[in-house]
């Protein structure tokens, strides 16, 4: 394959391989953790929806422009928030390409070499990061969605001693998700440090050190409460629930994973390998101390219960860019090597690839299509019912859901908020995630998730107890069948939406509110 000429990117080669990542990885709508960035999007567009525990959802939401940003363009463009969504979807995923192209084009000088790491890439977009939680790129939308290929965009200017370019990124990349660009600027940080002690080029100094204002950004966004204590009583469990915070935690082939990526990139920084510009070898080096500094305050956090209030910090997620810069690395070196003269060889490599990881987007969706459309019915049962729940319920319902909903078999982990666009308690899982951020949710947390465990086998009389609690609440969506003597227009395929009856505290309310 013949590169762009004039150092053009290749956009329609470019935008194939984004029509055909989105077939390997599909896309979903509401899945994972699109069900905490997903809501706050809609609420800004819609504010009547969402009545009641935003806090679930809106303490990400405020800390980043990613929410504003889906709003804005579903006015602008007169689009449904969903096809807005999957429109935001294919542009980060090609995004995330031309990104991959323009790193590997600062790293390698064949055009064989860059479009066996293109295509590698596009190949395994969906793969784990060690044992991150992360993928490399989520077949869903959400602010990782935009900062990955911002973080290449970025990393490619500081190759190419593009400091403007890097520093405007770094600064838009703040915006969007605050978290992730403090491993971008660690790494950059890395990679001044070690250029100034190999050149001592003084005059670097201004325009590099510049991109370090985001650091003073984070410290007004960051959750508080960070002292030298152990987590107790909910937040104790929502975070020790999340038990790869803790290099404890982690089993030997997960330090595996981490571990030999670095031992490959050292080889990488000393190996003088052929056909590589000088960026190849300074982010191959960059990235050990990068990830050893990284294990480092892992290391420590998990050492002793006292730094429990730090875990949420996650410092493991530098491993998340460091897996992400290898894939691109180590695809471009066998380009350079195998497929010289070989062109076979880069279909050999990406196809069996793609293939694989196609089975495994099957596998881990396997009640849903590959790509969901927005559309007014899904072929996924419970997808289907959170649909006619927001075509058939006021706005400002408010749903009871299991709380363990999302390991039920054939949600596809997709999120009830997300989806049906409608208030619900809090769910044990998702937002036991954002309670591991923000512990001053436990509490209210752990009691909503205690409240509706086990609601798919409720009797009326449990429902009335719910409400009892909480008399907000005024439907629910059961996986099974409808409870005796309820309300339930909806049952179709294993889901049964019912009505609950007010509440006599609600009922209070309304007659005091009369009178």
């Amino acid at each position: 394959m013949s590169s762009a000429p004039d150092g053009r990117l290749p956009i329609l080669r470019l935008g194939a391989l984004t029509a055909a990542a989105l077939v390997i990885h599909g896309y979903h709508l509401g899945v994972e953790d699109a069900e905490i960035y997903i809501p706050a999007a809609r609420k800004l567009l819609n504010p009547k929806l969402y009545p009641f525990a935003t806090e679930f959802f809106l303490s990400h939401g405020r800390l980043s422009l990613f929410s504003p940003v889906l709003a804005w363009t579903a006015r602008l463009t007169h689009l449904s928030m969903d096809w807005t969504i999957l429109g935001w979807y294919v542009a980060t995923l090609f995004a995330m390409l031309v990104s991959s192209w323009m790193l590997v084009s600062a790293c390698f000088q064949s055009p064989r070499a860059r479009w066996c790491a293109v295509l590698v890439i596009t190949a395994v977009l969906a793969m784990p990061a060690t044992n991150t939680s992360l993928l490399l790129m989520d077949p869903y939308l959400t602010a990782r969605s935009i900062s990955t290929p911002l973080t290449l965009f970025a990393l490619s200017g500081f190759l190419e001693r593009k400091y403007v370019r890097m520093g405007v990124t770094i600064m838009v990349m703040a915006a969007i998700h605050p978290q992730m660009v403090v491993y971008l600027v660690f790494l950059v940080g890395v990679m001044w440090v070690a250029e100034q002690t190999k050149t001592r080029q003084v005059h670097e100094e201004i325009p590099v050190m510049a991109s370090f204002a985001p650091i003073g950004l984070m410290a007004g966004v960051l959750p508080t409460g960070f002292h030298l204590a152990p987590a107790t009583g909910p937040y104790r469990e929502a975070l020790y629930s999340r038990d790869y915070f803790f290099l404890s935690n982690w089993s030997w082939y997960h330090w595996l994973g981490m571990l030999a990526p670095l031992a490959i990139l050292a080889w990488f920084w000393r190996g003088n390998l052929r056909g590589t510009e000088p960026g190849f070898r300074r982010l191959s080096f960059a990235m050990i101390p990068f990830g050893l500094l990284a294990i480092a305050a892992g290391l420590v956090f998990s050492s002793t219960h006292e730094f429990d209030m730090f875990a949420r910090l996650q410092p493991l997620r530098a491993f998340h860019l460091i897996t992400l810069v290898f894939v691109l690395l180590l695809g471009g070196v066998i380009g350079e090597y195998w497929a010289k003269g070989r062109s076979w060889v880069l279909a050999a490599i990406s196809i069996p690839l793609a293939i694989g990881m196609f089975f495994v987007a099957r596998e881990t969706y396997a009640s849903s299509p590959q790509i969901e459309l927005p559309a007014a019915t899904s072929s996924n049962p419970w997808v289907n019912a959170l649909l006619w729940v927001r075509r058939n319920t006021p706005a400002d319902a408010v749903f009871a859901v299991d709380s363990r909903y999302f390991k039920d078999e054939g949600t596809d982990v997709h999120g009830f908020r997300a989806v049906a666009e409608r208030s619900a308690l809090a769910d044990y899982f998702k937002d036991g995630g954002v309670v591991s951020l923000f512990p001053d949710l436990a509490t209210e947390w752990k009691e909503m998730s205690n409240a509706t465990y086990g609601l798919n086998h409720f009797t009326a009389a449990d429902f009335h107890r719910l409400q009892e609690k909480y008399p907000q609440v005024s439907w629910t969506v059961v996986h099974g069948a409808a409870p005796a003597g309820m309300d339930c227009p909806y049952q179709e395929r294993g889901y049964a939406v019912c009505r609950l009856g007010q509440s006599p505290i609600a009922q209070a309310t309304n007659m005091a509110n009369i009178r």
